[in-house]
């Protein structure tokens, strides 16, 4: 998969709803029933962090779950790229970027959302061919106040940023231009998945999808 239609279909996922779930799942008993709870409040686009011992078995659990797209987050080397494919990821999410990660992740055709934190980061993406990149760590970074003045010379690279982004500033940031979703855990916070409650978590999935209307 080349990088321009890596962003073509990354681009695509973006647009599918305004907020997708960043998800740190240790159990993988809960993986079915939380892809479910967000599917059902209308955030089909899941990505689950590489950060626990259990998350490949997570993305393979709600890799069947109907309506869900589950990707990878975290994706740090080649060998969680391919290990993430196999698992069933259909899309991969990086903090930051080298040369072998990029080769890695085409080579094992998953779409990528690369991390770019600075302009030159950004511009370096661009350069390679990824228009769409996940603006990482947002809030820390300079949130939408640089995420405006990047767009300013660069309005051809489409955001979600994450990292500190909240329910309450989320708005904020959808309202700009080149920000096309933004990544976020709040929609499942980790006492409401340990307490099994998806209820409330589908209720958290459905205020987050509204805010794209």
């Amino acid at each position: 998969m080349t990088p321009f239609q890596a962003s073509k279909k990354t681009a695509e996922l973006c647009r599918m709803a305004p907020v997708i779930p960043v998800l740190v799942v240790e159990d993988p008993a809960h993986a079915r029933p939380l892809a479910e709870a967000l599917v059902a409040g209308g955030l089909p686009v899941l990505e689950v962090t590489l950060r626990t011992p259990a998350a490949l078995e997570v993305i393979a659990e709600m890799a069947t779950v109907k309506g869900g797209i589950v990707g990878a987050g975290t994706v740090l080397c080649p060998d969680d790229a391919y290990a993430a494919k196999d698992a069933g990821a259909r899309f991969a999410v990086t903090p930051g970027c080298t040369s072998r990660l990029l080769d890695a992740v085409e080579d094992a055709g998953l779409p990528t959302l690369p991390g770019a934190a600075t302009p030159s980061e950004v511009l370096s993406l661009l350069e390679q061919g990824y228009s769409v990149q996940k603006f990482f760590p947002a809030e820390i970074n300079g949130g939408i106040a640089a995420l405006k003045a990047i767009g300013a010379p660069m309005p051809q690279v489409t955001f979600c940023p994450t990292g500190g982004v909240s329910a309450t500033n989320a708005p904020d940031y959808l309202a700009l231009p080149n920000v096309a979703c933004v990544g976020g855990s709040w929609v499942a916070p980790k006492a409401l998945v340990e307490a099994g409650d998806w209820g409330a978590i589908t209720d958290l999935a459905r205020a987050a999808a509204a805010l794209g209307r």
